[in-house]
């Protein structure tokens, strides 16, 4: 036949750009952890972008549904432009992480759907979602105004009636209730571990409140280890910020530290002109001054201001290690969330179970693979075995496609390409009865080939036309699970027509005229 050699050729290279395109998934899965360790990030970066991702049922990660709270301020905005807005934000800090695959999107009015595939750290993942990212810079009190404060507080406790049915009894000294609490730490005040609760409990009290002076207020700082003791600062500072992060155009974790530690990690922060000369101005109005940068309501650093600052640009300081300095910069750059969310609904699914979900699907996949292996063999004999090997043939296409498309492979996308077989297997069934139907009919082997193809073909394209279609809609009109099974679906049609049809009637025809074969048991 005059296209024998052009089908052929085409069929070659279509396995040699599926080998091509899977090989990345190959290479990347094969990976030892210690290979992954060692290797070039930038290198690993791109093997990764390159291969198959594996879903939330496979991998392991979380899953959340957030409720986007009503602002306490009001605002212009109504809820769904708000919830809108808060989908950007969650999305940009999660593209920040390089989680591979997330899936982040609204539900409803007011609450929204996050997946994180291989995110197994729930404390860091639910921080980095629902932070709120308030930077502010508030000037600190001075030596005196706090020791005034502490003498006030002090004073007072020491009139109350009630101290001797006071919780807090045994911890307090008669002299000094408040302040002997307190400990001194590098020039600021600062509560041991076990008496942070006790402090946090008596500085909420109302009348507590009204002995701090007009215009300032208490903040914790964040909790620091010394050895095996763990505390907080606490700070006085003005209650009104100098300047808030709504001016901050950058932020970048690097190392920097002090003059004590130049190898901590720190985050490098760059304002906008505005913002630049309102730092300008605040830092050379208060030289000599302290300045706390805080994060949340907590204090993370309060560094002196020797001089003017005019470049716009600071650095928070005191951050515990480099990965934290890292999620701060990505929250910072990716903006404050415009209202809080409230975690509804959070489930994990842990990498024993989401090796155990792909070691299920795998092991169903084989176990049909060898059923129909050995069925088709019995009962199609040599034409059950060429079925058998262009099913591996489909499979290489479908798995190709998808690390083409940088898809994610779910336990429902499984349940599809196991599908895929049934359907491929279905129209070798159709053209081999078909031939048998034309050899009892007294035609030769070669032209049964040819009718059986030939009258077997309408009902093959009317099957999987209304297979396609039927994935199509589920496609565009379902969402999740749903969806991950109609995608597999529809592209596993389209390669079962093409191995089905084209491929196993290319090598009927090699056999045929190319190695003289007159007769292939069906």
């Amino acid at each position: 036949m005059k296209t024998l050699n052009i089908r052929l050729i085409i069929v070659l290279i279509v396995i040699g750009i599926s080998i091509y395109f899977l090989l990345p998934t190959i290479q990347y899965y094969t990976l030892s952890d210690i290979q992954k360790q060692f290797m070039p990030r930038e290198k690993f970066r791109e093997l990764k972008s390159k291969s198959l991702n594996l879903g939330l049922d496979l991998q392991g990660g979380m899953y959340l549904v957030l409720q986007v709270e009503q602002p306490r301020e009001r605002t212009t905005e109504n809820i769904a432009d708000i919830v809108e807005r808060t989908v950007f934000v969650i999305k940009n800090r999660i593209d920040n992480l390089g989680i591979a695959e997330p899936i982040v999107q609204k539900i409803g009015n007011e609450r929204i759907m996050v997946q994180l595939p291989g995110v197994l750290d729930r404390e860091r993942a639910r921080e980095i979602i629902g932070r709120t990212a308030q930077l502010e810079f508030r000037l600190v009190a001075e030596p005196q105004i706090l020791e005034a404060t502490l003498n006030r507080i002090d004073r007072y406790l020491l009139g109350e009636d009630t101290l001797k049915q006071d919780t807090l009894k045994d911890t307090l000294m008669l002299n000094r209730p408040f302040s002997s609490m307190l400990i001194n730490y590098g020039g600021d005040m600062a509560i041991m571990e076990e008496n942070i609760d006790s402090i946090k409990k008596l500085l909420s009290r109302s009348d507590i409140k009204q002995l701090i002076p007009r215009g300032y207020e208490f903040f914790f700082g964040n909790l620091e280890v010394s050895g095996n003791t763990k505390f907080r600062r606490l700070y006085l500072l003005r209650d009104r910020p100098e300047l808030t992060g709504a001016y901050l155009i950058n932020a970048v974790a690097t190392v920097g530290g002090d003059q004590f530690n130049p190898n901590a990690p720190v985050v490098s922060l760059e304002f906008n002109p505005q913002g630049a000369m309102r730092f300008a101005n605040i830092t050379s109005s208060h030289v000599g001054k302290r300045l706390a940068i805080v994060l949340d309501s907590f204090v993370y650093s309060a560094p002196q201001i020797r001089e003017a600052i005019l470049g716009g640009r600071a650095q928070i300081t005191g951050i515990p290690n480099m990965q934290e300095a890292k999620d701060l910069s990505n929250i910072l750059k990716a903006g404050a969330l415009p209202a809080p969310v409230r975690i509804l609904e959070e489930r994990s699914v842990g990498p024993t179970l989401g090796k155990d979900s792909i070691e299920r699907g795998t092991k169903a996949i084989i176990f049909g693979y060898l059923f129909v292996l050995v069925f088709m063999m019995i009962y199609y004999r040599l034409g059950g075995f060429i079925t058998v090997l262009i099913q591996a043939l489909n499979f290489l296409i479908i798995l190709s496609i998808l690390s083409l498309l940088g898809a994610t492979l779910t336990l429902p996308g499984m349940a599809g390409l196991i599908l895929t077989v049934g359907f491929a297997i279905d129209a070798n069934v159709l053209i081999f009865e078909r031939i048998r139907e034309e050899m009892r009919n007294g035609k030769d082997f070669i032209t049964a080939i040819e009718y059986g193809y030939k009258n077997a073909s309408r009902a093959i394209w009317d099957t999987n036309i209304l297979h396609f279609l039927a994935a199509l809609v589920l496609t565009f009109f379902g969402s999740g699970p749903v969806k991950g099974f109609a995608v597999i679906l529809a592209i596993g049609v389209i390669t079962s027509l093409f191995t089905a049809v084209f491929v196993s009637r290319l090598i009927f025809d090699l056999l045929v005229y190319k190695l003289n074969v007159r007769y292939i048991p069906i």
